[in-house]
């Protein structure tokens, strides 16, 4: 191999890393002074709360309104861990949110992180990396777009898969302050796995269908545009329903589900509604949700069908993580909701 073509594929031009800077930079500041909803997160062990802006969707929108004016005036074209790991060894603050988690081996705890919400800048750096993460997501998605625009091959499935995308994405955004309850905020320390996985994984490998379709042309009949749509509004209902009822149950615990009262074992953890269904019943949403985005791609190729698989490997990775921790935390509690709702994800089948 060709040491010359190695380097120069791995190793980042000027021009990417300015972009990169530019972009991360623009997160931080539209951040920290663009209006938005202040909520409170999901309480600590210590008993603290840290608060979240929750103004994602206005930054994206302000962004996506500003490269689009500067590719209409030709600015530019529309086709184009290891500081954690130290910080947090000299941190010697005891809040749950910063206190450090060191377990002596050099590559887990750099992997995984030691820090909950770790900062800097008052910039809380786990709610920043994943709102740049999606963001990035879907302006490759309409580069992607306007590449197929240009070169005059916009199909069906291409329109379908865009759409999905996007209402996925906006929905993370309108919904933002739900992302303040789930595993990746309370749960998960920020180390390389999650800074590795927002910056780069979700933007440059969820779209790896929108690149696919570039080269391949699907066309769908009407029958399977119709079946597409279905199985991504039942995706959506059981994603978007699941995580507003932890949610709404997390702040007002006696807050009717489907219109009845809560049931609620020891009162914490909530089985009724979807959560009375599967114990991880977001993730089935999540799945058909990531089903939906492939499917536009036809059955000719495995590649387009990366992130579901990927998906259901991660997720049940996650569940088997969730239900130690859970059982750990919660005990005897813990075996009456399994004993209740016996179901991990897909209810009657795992």
């Amino acid at each position: 191999m060709d040491l010359g073509f190695l380097l120069h594929a791995i190793i980042p031009s000027v021009d990417s890393a300015a972009i990169l800077i530019t972009f991360l930079t623009y997160l931080a500041i539209a951040g920290s002074i663009l209006p938005g909803k202040v909520v409170p997160g999901a309480v600590l062990q210590d008993g603290t709360r840290l608060h979240y802006r929750c103004n994602g969707l206005f930054a994206l929108t302000l962004l996506v309104a500003l490269l689009g004016f500067g590719a209409y005036m030709n600015f530019i074209s529309a086709t184009v861990t290891s500081a954690l790991y130290v910080a947090g060894c000299r941190s010697r603050n005891k809040s749950s949110s910063l206190k450090p988690h060191v377990t002596g081996n050099l590559i887990h705890d750099w992997w995984f992180g030691i820090q909950l919400n770790p900062q800097f800048m008052a910039i809380d750096l786990k709610f920043f990396f994943v709102r740049a993460g999606m963001m990035g997501w879907l302006l490759i998605n309409l580069s992607v777009l306007a590449k197929s625009i240009q070169d005059g091959t916009l199909c069906r499935s291409m329109i379908l898969y865009q759409l999905f995308c996007a209402a996925y994405i906006l929905d993370y955004f309108i919904y933002e302050e739900y992302m303040t309850s789930t595993w990746d905020i309370i749960a998960e320390r920020l180390g390389f796995m999650l800074v590795f996985g927002d910056l780069v994984w979700i933007p440059f490998t969820f779209s790896i269908q929108g690149w696919w379709l570039l080269h391949n042309q699907v066309e769908l009949p009407t029958a399977t545009v119709i079946a597409n749509c279905i199985i991504f509004l039942i995706g959506y209902m059981v994603f978007r329903g699941a995580n507003k009822q932890k949610h709404v149950f997390k702040k007002n615990p006696k807050i009717h589900i489907w219109g009845k009262p809560p049931k609620v074992i020891g009162g914490k953890l909530l089985a009724s509604g979807y959560w009375g269904m599967a114990r991880h019943c977001n993730y089935l949403g999540d799945l058909l949700l990531a089903l939906s985005f492939s499917l536009p791609c036809g059955t000719s190729s495995l590649v387009p069908y990366f992130y579901p698989i990927y998906l259901v490997i991660l997720l049940i990775w996650r569940e088997r993580r969730d239900e130690a921790r859970c059982a750990a935390k919660y005990r005897e509690i813990w075996v009456e909701y399994c004993r209740l709702v016996p179901w991990r994800i897909l209810p009657y089948f795992y």
